[in-house]
């Protein structure tokens, strides 16, 4: 079964916590986009700085609705590495990594407990998928973005997307293919078709007028 995952743009805590809970019970993940304004010009949160991340982290509070939704990061900033481990202290179900700004995949992996939290490595459309490669035994998914310009809503599907996924799942049949970035009604039953098994949809979804009911429009589509 394809998952439908809403993507949020956290502008701060009590909106992580607004968003958050409009999505209790209605799917059993959504992702949260996290970016510091340097790996992607956009800056969400917890960057700059935010004390309750900071609790959240050192346990002395928990993270938004964390006993009603699990939830993953989508890690688009700079020295991943020495984020990783904060996101698994804040109980993240699925860590993603974006191969650009990547340095020691090795630190990486060591961060991230193996069975109990996914950890994917996301790539670009431009990006050969060969740079994942070396890598594709130890992780336990891909996410190809698809859109050419990422850390954005709303942003043009960028059609090499579906080439990228069919190379994978060609070469690798049983790997979970995540899809995030322009992933609507009109691109999502060509995405599953490719061979995506996971599509992360953020303004098709937070912009309609009912976003149950554009969840389930979508999933039907591409069951």
């Amino acid at each position: 079964m394809v998952e439908i995952i809403p993507a949020i743009m956290p502008k701060d805590y009590e909106h992580l916590d607004e968003m958050m809970s409009l999505f209790v019970n209605v799917v059993p993940i959504v992702q949260l986009d996290i970016m510091d304004g340097k790996f992607v010009p956009l800056r969400t949160w917890p960057y700059p700085k935010d004390a309750h991340f900071d609790a959240i982290v050192a346990e002395e509070e928990g993270m938004a609705r964390w006993e009603d939704i699990n939830f993953e990061v989508d890690l688009m900033i700079e020295n991943p590495e020495l984020a990783v481990p904060k996101w698994v202290s804040a109980g993240a179900s699925r860590i993603v990594v974006h191969v650009e700004s990547m340095i020691d995949f090795e630190k990486i992996r060591a961060s991230v407990p193996v069975g109990l939290i996914e950890l994917g490595l996301a790539i670009n459309t431009v990006t050969p998928l060969s740079s994942i490669e070396p890598y594709i035994e130890r992780i336990d998914f891909v996410q190809c973005m698809g859109i050419a310009r990422i850390g954005f809503q709303g942003e043009s599907f960028d059609e090499r997307v579906l080439e990228n996924v069919r190379m994978l799942r060609a070469k690798y049949p049983d790997l979970p293919i995540s899809i995030d970035g322009s992933v609507n009604f009109d691109t999502a039953k060509s995405l599953v078709d490719a061979g995506a098994t996971r599509l992360v949809s953020g303004s098709a979804i937070l912009e309609a007028d009912d976003f149950t009911q554009a969840i389930e429009v979508m999933r039907n589509m591409v069951q």
